[in-house]
C-alpha cells in the first residue's frame, strides 16, 4: 500500500510540474519582445495558398521578465493569408502587378501548451545571407578568431565578448545562450520607406544585428508592410518575380501590444 502511494506521489509530483511549466509558458509574451527564428518549410506564391501552415523554429533562446524562459528550436506557427504570384505583362515595370506573400504567425509552441501571439516583421534575410551569418571567418590570413558578419554588418569573435556595428561601437554582446542586444532605430538600407524602432530592453537576435531591419538575400523583394498597423499580418512583393521564402530564411520579428 505504501509503495503505490509513493508512486502515485511522484506521478502527481510530476504531473504539477509539468502543469506549472505550461502554465509559465502560456503566459504572455511582452510586447516588444524580439523573436529571431528560421523558417523550416519553404512558403511561395502562388504555390501556397491562403491557409496554409507556415512553421519556424526560434533560432537562440527567449529570455523573458522573471526568469521565464522560450527555448532554442521552440516551434512557431503560423499560416499564408494571402498569396499571388507573378504574372508578366506588357506594362511599364513601375505598374506591373506585383507578386505578394502575406504570412500571420499564430501562436508559439512548447511542452504541450500553446501561446497566441502577434508579431511583426523587423527584418528578414535569404537562406544564403542567413548560412553566411552563421559561418565565422578570417578576417585576412593570419587571423583565427573566427569572426562572424551577422545580418545587417554588425561583427561579433570568440576572442571578444562585444558585438561591435559597422563602426566598431559596442552594440551587443555574444554569450552562451546566443547573441544579445538592445533594438537600435534604423531605416532600411533597400527600402528607406522601411523604419525600424528602438527598444531599450536586452533582446534575442540570433544571426541579426542591433539595426536590422528590412529584407536581405532575397533579390527583387520588398517588405510592403510589416504587420504593425494589420494585427501581425506582414506581407512581401516582389515587381520581377513570385515572392519565395525558401526554407533556411530568417526573421526577425517583435511582439506586438495586444
Amino acid at each position: 500500500m505504501r509503495l503505490v502511494s509513493a508512486k502515485l506521489s511522484r506521478v502527481l509530483a510530476v504531473a504539477s510540474l509539468a502543469a506549472t511549466i505550461a502554465t509559465s509558458f502560456s503566459q504572455a509574451i511582452p510586447a516588444a519582445t524580439a523573436i529571431p527564428v528560421v523558417l523550416t518549410r519553404s512558403v511561395a506564391a502562388g504555390l501556397s495558398k491562403p491557409g496554409d501552415a507556415v512553421t519556424a523554429r526560434t533560432l537562440q533562446v527567449l529570455l523573458l521578465p522573471g526568469g521565464r524562459m522560450v527555448p532554442a528550436g521552440t516551434t512557431l506557427a503560423g499560416h499564408v493569408v494571402a498569396s499571388t504570384p507573378f504574372r508578366f505583362d506588357a506594362t511599364d515595370y513601375a505598374t506591373q502587378t506585383p507578386s505578394m506573400l502575406s504570412i500571420h504567425f499564430d501562436r508559439i509552441e512548447e511542452r504541450g501548451s500553446a501561446t497566441p501571439v502577434n508579431l511583426s516583421l523587423r527584418a528578414i534575410a535569404g537562406p544564403v545571407a542567413s548560412h553566411e551569418a552563421e559561418t565565422p571567418y578570417g578576417l585576412d590570413e593570419i587571423d583565427w578568431s573566427a569572426t562572424r558578419t551577422l545580418i545587417g554588418g554588425d561583427t561579433t569573435s570568440p576572442l571578444e565578448k562585444a558585438v561591435l556595428s559597422p563602426h566598431g561601437s559596442i552594440v551587443g554582446y555574444s554569450r552562451s545562450q546566443g547573441i544579445f542586444a538592445r533594438l537600435l532605430a534604423s531605416v532600411s538600407a533597400s527600402d528607406p520607406a522601411v523604419v525600424c524602432g528602438a527598444n531599450p530592453a536586452e533582446q534575442s537576435m540570433g544571426v541579426f544585428s542591433a539595426g536590422a531591419c528590412g529584407v536581405y538575400g532575397l533579390h527583387g523583394v520588398a517588405l510592403e508592410g510589416n504587420g504593425n498597423g494589420d494585427h501581425g499580418t506582414f506581407t512581401l512583393e516582389s515587381r520581377e518575380r513570385s515572392v519565395s521564402l525558401p526554407a533556411g530564411t530568417t526573421a526577425l520579428l517583435e511582439v506586438l501590444a495586444r
